[in-house]
């Protein structure tokens, strides 16, 4: 993954609850930015960082996704006091997505999707326990006639109080009924049949393994960041293995 540094706040994202900005980076590109020092704190980037990266693993359209150096100081230019205090208790790494201009938020009844997309996307999100993708929500983006995947930082919501357990990862995933796709996903046997099998161990443990140390919190079941990162490549590749209740509650959620 590539590395980039912020060099100007552009604008916020007011809509996303993290308080999400376009920023100018030093490669004259815009992105989206996501502050290590938001309320969600550094596992939304994790979130952000695995599910993305496995999404694109599965050849889910996604935006780069990048690291992004942001100093401190870049908050003296900023006017509102919130968007300051977010700046200086995010300098340093931090996670950014390629900004997509003109893109447009999916609109599950003006929109369509092929089924095999629509399956792919649902079956992932339940691997993933990606509890935002939804009417209300839908976090898929419109652009150049192509959907887009956004938003993952409340996927893996597992680890938000966790021991590094695999035991939870056999659990199917009742929340993928309210998934925004699943009225077009007419083809999610298919979907598992593929999917399971074109992602292996050493893809997951790759994906990982791109976790930097500091957004790794300590907890007291790891000894170091190695080993977390060790848990949650377990954790997925255990989700992997058949039966796969996940695939199945979408399945029968769908009602095929």
């Amino acid at each position: 993954m590539r590395t980039v540094s912020a060099t100007r706040y552009v604008t916020p994202l007011r809509e996303g609850g993290s308080l999400p900005a376009v920023v100018e980076a030093d490669d004259d590109g815009l992105y989206v930015l996501k502050f290590r020092g938001a309320g969600q704190g550094p596992k939304a980037l994790v979130a952000e960082l695995v599910a993305g990266e496995l999404a694109r693993a599965l050849g889910l359209p996604v935006p780069e996704i990048v690291f992004a150096e942001l100093d401190r100081d870049l908050a003296r230019t900023e006017p509102d006091p919130e968007i300051q205090e977010l700046i200086r208790a995010s300098a340093g790494l931090n996670l950014a997505l390629d900004y997509l201009p003109g893109s447009v938020t999916f609109d599950p009844v003006a929109d369509t999707i092929d089924a095999d997309l629509a399956s792919a996307i649902v079956w992932f999100d339940a691997f993933v326990s990606n509890v935002d993708r939804t009417p209300r929500n839908a976090n898929l983006l419109v652009w150049h006639r192509r959907p887009w995947l956004i938003d993952h930082g409340a996927a893996l919501y597992f680890h938000h109080g966790w021991d590094g357990s695999a035991e939870r990862a056999a659990a199917p995933f009742p929340r993928i009924a309210d998934h925004v796709l699943l009225p077009f996903a007419a083809r999610l046997r298919e979907a598992d049949a593929r999917l399971a099998a074109s992602l292996d161990a050493a893809t997951v443990e790759r994906v990982v393994g791109l976790v930097p140390d500091a957004w790794l919190a300590h907890e007291d079941a790891f000894g170091d960041a190695s080993a977390q990162r060790a848990a949650y490549a377990r954790y997925l590749c255990r989700r992997l293995a058949s039966p796969r209740a996940f695939a199945e509650e979408a399945i029968r959620a769908r009602g095929v």
